[in-house]
């Protein structure tokens, strides 16, 4: 292993779904967080994003910046 590999950030898993989800070129979905399986709405005023499965049943839950890199480091 190279050192450069060893210090190559992590990518998010995809999830296998992903690639039939049409959402994923609007501006209002996070890529990063909707490849990995969830939501990743983000309501634009707050820049908040959603965390739940996607295609979820009901309104949104979103959380805040922060909590949402961490969702994308999954």
């Amino acid at each position: 292993m190279n050192s450069q590999d060893h210090n190559a950030p992590a990518s998010p898993r995809i999830h296998e779904g992903s690639e039939a989800r049409p959402d994923l070129s609007s501006l209002h979905v996070r890529e990063d967080i909707a490849i990995t399986g969830l939501c990743g709405n983000v309501h634009l005023p707050t820049g908040r994003t959603c965390d739940m499965p996607e295609r979820h049943d009901g309104s949104c839950r979103f959380v805040g910046p922060e909590d949402a890199e961490n969702l994308a480091a999954r």
